[in-house]
């Protein structure tokens, strides 16, 4: 059964790469890096793009955007694998490993939903994943601008054109991923998917953002999903009709959108990970989500570590030269490679 209107188009990767992107590379050992495949999800042909990591096929979707996020220009990037202004270019990568396990993660890094931290939150972790057998999909996902729709449909695209390709793949499952607002997108997908396609089998949440309201969080993540509340609550230009309408509203998504509330029994298995002196994304946002899950009787596996701070990501010795949360790295990948194993 197919869910896409799909305009399938394969080309060599060599023929996409723009020069001056072919010099920047993420740290470490480039040749095992590379995924097979770069899917675009709203392009009709392949196009430029300025992106070192793509494919070596590349696959253009030409699916309808049901919303656009308002962005103009070219994406950019800088040297930590960093991209922003990600719009009509929103894709995501595949890697197969040589012998799959089952199992398929989509990863959505993080980056306050202002960048994408594509290479320590998505190329890294595919890395890893691969050499347990894990089918990876890095989610490039465009940016809300204020349109909170945006990045989750994105995600949800993902997860079904995944589906539809499982069986060819040797998957039999599909979990997601996300760090910080990544975390966010991806509890998102865990607590508000749409159907079973859409219906992620497990999930993984890094330091993730949960909550839009008081409860302490990242305050970008919020105005970058939402707008700044100062537009939703002024009288300007705005009947009172119009001004109670937009403060019901924004009320509302703060929580919908604080995505603990949306636990259900149904909701996936989660793995919990967070560091107590994360000063970014507090830890009670993890413990929040935990609590919920728990009082719903949803599996979950919380391991809060005592200093890390934030953003560490899967930025291990194999890539960085100072690795911040190195002292519990290897602890933190045994814990989840054994979480994960116990999903299968």
């Amino acid at each position: 059964m197919k869910y896409f209107s799909v305009l399938a188009c394969v080309f060599a990767t060599g023929a996409l790469l723009m020069p001056e992107a072919a010099q920047a590379q993420p740290a470490g050992p480039n040749t095992k890096l590379r995924p097979d495949k770069t899917v675009l999800l709203y392009q009709e042909t392949p196009v430029s793009i300025s992106d070192p990591v793509q494919g070596k096929t590349v696959e253009a979707l030409g699916l309808d955007m049901a919303v656009e996020n308002g962005l103009s220009g070219k994406e950019s990037m800088n040297d930590a694998g960093n991209i922003g202004n990600i719009s009509d270019l929103a894709r995501f990568d595949l890697y197969f490993p040589k012998k799959p396990n089952g199992q398929m993660i989509v990863v959505c890094p993080g980056g306050g939903y202002s960048i994408v931290s594509s290479y320590n939150e998505g190329v890294y972790v595919a890395d890893w994943m691969l050499s347990r057998g894990i089918t990876v999909a890095v989610v490039k996902y465009r940016l809300p601008n204020g349109h909170w729709t945006v990045p989750l449909d994105d995600v949800q695209n993902v997860f079904r054109y995944c589906r539809e390709h499982a069986s060819e793949w040797g998957v039999s499952q599909i979990g997601v991923m996300g760090f910080s607002a990544g975390g966010h997108l991806a509890a998102s997908a865990t607590t508000l998917y749409t159907d079973a396609l859409t219906r992620p089998d497990f999930s993984v949440l890094i330091y993730p953002v949960i909550s839009v309201d008081r409860t302490p969080s990242h305050k970008g993540t919020r105005i970058n999903l939402l707008g700044p509340e100062e537009i939703w609550n002024s009288t300007e230009g705005k009947s009172a009709e119009k001004w109670i309408a937009d403060r019901n509203l924004y009320a509302e998504l703060i929580g919908k959108y604080t995505l603990s509330n949306n636990i259900t029994p149904d909701t996936p298995p989660v793995f919990l990970a967070h560091c107590t002196d994360d000063t970014t994304v507090p830890v009670i946002n993890s413990i929040r989500f935990y609590d919920k899950a728990t009082d719903n009787g949803v599996s979950a596996e919380m391991h809060i570590y005592p200093a890390g701070g934030h953003g560490w990501g899967f930025s291990s010795s194999k890539f960085v030269k100072n690795d911040k949360f190195g002292y519990a790295r290897d602890e933190f990948y045994a814990s989840l490679s054994r979480w994960l194993a116990s999903r299968l």
